[in-house]
């Protein structure tokens, strides 16, 4: 017990047990934390140290129960059974620890989201991490706060009909619908049902954000659905299944040769080669070979079987240059940047496309360059 003796001194131990007042004894418990979370414990003196924590947990002092749950509300050392009755303490006490102890099971968080009360449920909430099991009771029981804290965090997990029950109990909140629109990822049916309930700002970080699907991208991009329209190119690019949304834009009579020269420019060569399999009738992996891997014929053939203008193409023969000549860096924004670059050298040589698409490509550029500039001061001001 040398180790226990010199970390847990019998006599910050007496102090903890009889010290005259709350002061007291609330030092000596923040002392005693910070050693049984700092220094190294045989399993005899675990147990001696939960058996402390237990005393500190049972103390009629709140200053010395806040002691427990400040220092130790991120430590390992912290026993279950002691964040659990600290977290049925006073809010001063459980809100540490429901931050994010790692002392509780999902089935203990899932428990007290239905009975701990608005205040405990935003708290776990915003857990540094939180699994579907526990966002799922949170959608099912928590406050309209609670589920826009949630959603808000980009580190809880939420199965998809999750956020689809999201959508159904607060299709009237702004608030909440707007911390789901702004999530990093979501599933394509979540975005198509938040694109009509979302205000116009919320709508268009949605589609500039997040996919779609080729029927839904159509309908925005015809003027069939109110307000803004969709930037299909901006959508091939997202696109999860590139196959299917090419098919779909070939059966509407919008996969263009203008539609295909935007997409390469902006360096979205897989929807590049698929619109070409598509309108040539060629299987993809020939297509492929045609593009990338057969001469400086291979281009012209597979361009030349698709049926698109003789007059275009000089400017998709640049852009698979540009696109072979390039290489990404490896760093972080390296998609942006490699767009930007992509859309500078095709822009920089001779070709002989609209000037309605040379306007598209500058204005992209534009907005590229724009986003990049944007996140340094982001950056500074979070």
């Amino acid at each position: 017990m040398a180790t226990t003796r010199s970390a847990l001194t019998d006599e910050d131990i007496r102090t903890l047990v009889k010290g005259a007042t709350p002061d007291e004894r609330a030092v000596a418990a923040h002392k005693l934390c910070r050693k049984i979370d700092t220094v190294k414990l045989s399993d005899e003196e675990r147990q001696v140290a939960q058996d402390i924590l237990r005393v500190m947990a049972a103390d009629a002092a709140e200053l010395v129960r806040r002691a427990l749950a400040v220092t130790l509300k991120n430590s390992p050392m912290l026993p279950r059974d002691v964040a659990l009755k600290l977290a049925k303490d006073v809010e001063s006490i459980a809100l540490p620890i429901l931050s994010g102890s790692p002392a509780f099971t999902d089935e203990d968080l899932v428990e007290i989201v239905r009975l701990g009360g608005p205040v405990r449920q935003v708290v776990i909430a915003k857990r540094p991490h939180v699994s579907q099991t526990v966002t799922t009771a949170i959608v099912q029981h928590g406050v309209e706060r609670a589920v826009e804290a949630a959603c808000a965090n980009d580190n809880a997990d939420f199965a998809e009909r999750a956020l689809q029950q999201v959508i159904e109990r607060f299709e009237k909140s702004e608030r909440v619908l707007a911390a789901v629109a702004y999530r990093n990822a979501l599933p394509m049916s979540v975005t198509e049902k938040l694109i009509d309930l979302v205000t116009e700002e919320v709508r268009d970080h949605l589609l500039n954000h997040q996919s779609v699907s080729a029927e839904m991208a159509l309908s925005i991009a015809t003027g069939t659905k109110e307000r803004a329209t969709i930037d299909l190119v901006d959508q091939a690019g997202r696109a999860a299944d590139v196959k299917s949304f090419v098919v779909h834009l070939h059966k509407n009579d919008r996969l263009t040769a203008s539609l295909l020269l935007r997409a390469l420019a902006h360096g979205h060569m897989t929807f590049f080669e698929w619109g070409l399999s598509e309108l040539a009738q060629v299987p993809h992996h020939r297509t492929w070979l045609m593009i990338h891997d057969a001469g400086p014929l291979g281009l012209r053939a597979i361009y030349e079987r698709a049926g698109l203008p003789a007059r275009l193409y000089p400017a998709f023969r640049v852009g698979v240059d540009t696109f072979h000549s390039m290489e990404f860096d490896g760093g972080a924004k390296d998609q942006e940047r490699f767009q930007e670059r992509m859309l500078q050298r095709f822009l920089t040589q001779p070709q002989s496309t609209s000037r309605e698409d040379v306007d598209y490509l500058l204005e992209k550029m534009d907005r590229v360059s724009a986003e990049r500039r944007k996140a340094p001061r982001l950056a500074q001001t979070a």
